[in-house]
């Protein structure tokens, strides 16, 4: 229980990796504060059982998310994981669909971070865990803005760890391959309409063609690294990014 009575924020936390996240996190003591769109009951459910607050804002605006982080108080430890995905040509991906990708998945964690950093250089002690993709270090096709937003994640978390280096304030990425949650399933229609491949398809020969275990990580591996990079054994680990990706960036 080593997070005992530190506070900590997981945006996109009311469903997959969030809320894997934010499960971890809690199991080591931490207060868990919840973000994330669903319905009232299923978020009423979930904060019953992590004893969490659920607070909204609008993370693809600058005031939504200044909003959020005043209703969320001081964090010691904030996860910046809400994104969202959307695939097309280049040629034919819409524009507002680039505007939202890059706001929800990039700018939000500048936002979020900037207003996060006060608290914990001040209390001499934070962790910043930005939750990026096998995207952030490699690219695929029709994944423009997915990419480019993925890639700027991890050169913000090299900037942040270098700025709060001194202030036991670390910041680290964690770059998984697919995870089986919603943002990959709901890509599949896309996927198979841009490529002309059916759903099985999509699943063995885009999906895990390079990843070489062949399987999805799960949620829950990757709320056990965000653990990790929390402890105080990860004091030292600032600036990384870490790979759970099957092998996928090994080749």
């Amino acid at each position: 229980m080593f997070l005992k009575g530190k506070r900590a924020l997981v945006t996109g936390s009311t469903s997959g990796i969030g809320l894997a996240v934010a499960r971890a996190l809690h199991a080591e003591g931490a207060e868990i504060v919840l973000s994330g769109f669903g319905e009232a009951e299923a978020i009423q459910a979930l904060c019953d059982e992590l004893s969490a607050r659920h607070v909204a804002g609008d993370l693809s605006q600058r005031d939504g998310c200044e909003a959020l982080m005043a209703a969320a108080g001081p964090v010691d430890v904030l996860v910046n994981n809400a994104g969202m995905q959307h695939v097309a040509p280049i040629e034919e991906f819409p524009v507002e669909k680039w505007d939202m990708i890059l706001a929800l998945n990039l700018t939000a964690a500048f936002h979020t971070s900037r207003l996060a950093v006060p608290h914990m250089k001040a209390a001499g002690w934070g962790r910043i865990v930005n939750v990026a993709s096998a995207h952030s270090l490699t690219a695929s096709p029709f994944k423009s803005a997915y990419v480019a937003a993925k890639h700027g994640l991890a050169g913000l978390t090299k900037t942040l760890a270098l700025e709060l280096a001194t202030h036991g304030v670390t910041a680290n990425c964690i770059s998984p391959g697919y995870v089986w949650t919603p943002l990959v399933e709901n890509q599949i229609p896309d996927t198979m309409k841009a490529r002309g491949l059916t759903r099985e398809q999509v699943i063995e020969d885009v999906l895990l063609v390079r990843q070489p275990t062949k399987s999805f990580v799960q949620p829950s591996d990757i709320g056990a690294m965000a653990v990790f990079l929390c402890s105080e054994a990860a004091a030292n680990v600032t600036g990384a990014n870490m790979s759970m990706d099957g092998g996928w960036t090994a080749e």
